[in-house]
């Protein structure tokens, strides 16, 4: 019995640690805790005193126009004023430029490098580059852009590109052509955008039937062009471009 005394004398003693430990850590981080005060309105140099004042720091995180709160001052914050956070915690702000008086450039047909030099040269900054494969437009060339040219009411001086990029080769599986006649296979290359596939012979037939160095067909005598074909090269089942020549040998 005295044992079983001890034991629960000895639980209840830790269970009152246990809470006055927990206690006394609720009430120090709460005695560390500040309202944010509110910086809208206040110049940034105003309103990074008053963040310091309570123990808080304030970071320009971005600049808008405004034709409402003048330029130089806070056009917004977060966490909003009034919101408790700890001391120490970083205020982000976002610092108004006034009204828009940059107008915007068509920048669409130059260089990524030609348009990001105009944009800068008015001070606009670049927001966003993307890019589209695209085979209508010269690589690197600007498609696209965001705000329009000469738009107002815009709310940031950046400026958002669509920059086109070359459009990956598409690639094929090559079937076989093997028993088809050099006809027939011409054809079918040609159609698919390749280059005009290299015959040889194995007879006293001339060769080669076409050449893929000009990409235009090199006339071919009857006995070639009614030839079969017996091997190829890619091999069937290969992955191919368009920039792929194939080499035939045909027989008659």
């Amino acid at each position: 019995m005295k044992f079983l005394r001890f034991v629960m004398r000895s639980l209840v003693l830790l269970l009152i640690a246990l809470f006055s430990a927990v206690m006394t850590m609720r009430v120090a981080i709460h005695g560390r805790e500040v309202r944010v005060p509110n910086l809208v309105g206040m110049t940034t140099a105003q309103a990074q005193e008053s963040a310091n004042s309570s123990g808080l720091i304030v970071s320009i995180d971005d600049k808008f126009y405004s034709a409402s709160i003048p330029p130089g001052k806070v056009i917004s914050q977060a966490p909003e004023a009034n919101s408790k956070v700890r001391r120490g915690w970083r205020v982000r702000v976002a610092e108004s430029l006034g009204p828009q008086r940059v107008a915007i450039p068509d920048v669409i047909g130059e260089s990524e490098r030609a348009a990001t030099i105009n944009l800068q040269r008015r001070g606009l900054d670049i927001a966003t580059v993307a890019s589209v494969p695209l085979s209508s437009a010269a690589p690197e060339q600007v498609v696209a852009q965001v705000p329009p040219a000469n738009a107002v009411g815009v709310a940031s001086p950046k400026i958002s590109l669509l920059v086109a990029q070359k459009p990956d080769d598409p690639d094929y599986v090559l079937p076989s052509f093997v028993g088809r006649s050099v006809t027939e296979v011409q054809n079918r290359i040609s159609q698919a955008g390749f280059p005009p596939p290299v015959v040889i012979t194995q007879s006293n037939t001339p060769a080669p039937a076409l050449s893929g160095a000009s990409g235009a067909n090199t006339p071919a005598s009857a006995a070639v062009a009614s030839a079969t074909v017996v091997s190829q090269s890619p091999a069937a089942g290969s992955r191919v471009t368009t920039d792929t020549v194939i080499h035939l040998q045909a027989q008659q």
